[in-house]
């Protein structure tokens, strides 16, 4: 079959996000998680990643450079491949380079976000899980899993995760699976403030900026 490639859709930000910028999309409210079990995950400040069946990988754009930093995913994309369903791809964030925030306690340097099948279906978390065991890959980080409920939500966010990182903010996702076109309404994060003054401090410099004499590279625990 033909191999199609896709860009990871850009996650709109809660409406109490306050890390969103002016170029950002933002959801007006809730109602579409009310009733529903959703997982909300530790957002890490790394490089969005498509890894295909075919053996292709690409950051958000699908023409992406090789840099450095995405030599570990491309030696995993070597090993497991293969073991995908034709068609499928796997989203990831890769945290092998240090960006704005560097992580000392790391249980390996990508974690999967999602993985699609060959319908562009994205699989229920509890299917995703089944594969990470299979393949030897590490989800997100979970704190949260339940049916949606906002005040609890609200409460997620605290400056440190549970290794004593610093916490970019969290991402909320429906537990069941759901379709690329219907992402914007199973999916949305919450940013921190100290994020987005982070990334303005920055400028308009892209993070590869910073590795022009050699990768920062995150520290496995």
């Amino acid at each position: 079959m033909d191999i199609q490639y896709y860009k990871y859709p850009r996650t709109p930000h809660l409406p109490w996000s306050p890390g969103a910028t002016s170029d950002d999309i933002r959801i007006i409210d809730t109602a579409h998680f009310e009733g529903k079990e959703v997982v909300a995950s530790v957002k890490k400040d790394g490089e969005s990643t498509s890894l295909y069946a075919d053996g292709k990988i690409h950051a958000r754009s699908i023409d992406s450079k090789s840099h450095p930093s995405r030599d570990w995913i491309k030696r995993v994309a070597a090993e497991i491949s293969y073991e995908l369903p034709a068609g499928w791809r796997i989203s990831l964030e890769n945290l092998y380079a240090e960006h704005t925030i560097h992580y000392y306690k790391l249980r390996q340097y990508a974690e999967v976000i999602a993985i699609w099948d060959e319908m562009n279906f994205c699989l229920s978390w509890d299917t995703i899980l089944e594969w990470c065991e299979l393949l030897g890959l590490v989800p997100v980080d979970v704190i949260y899993r339940g049916i949606y409920n906002e005040a609890h939500i609200k409460s997620l966010y605290s400056k440190f995760d549970k290794n004593g990182d610093l916490m970019e903010g969290y991402v909320v996702r429906v537990v069941d699976g759901f379709s690329y076109s219907n992402f914007s309404m199973s999916v949305a994060k919450y940013v921190a403030s100290e994020f987005k003054e982070n990334m303005e401090a920055n400028g308009d410099k892209h993070w590869t900026e910073k590795h022009k004499y050699g990768i920062i590279t995150n520290t496995l625990a």
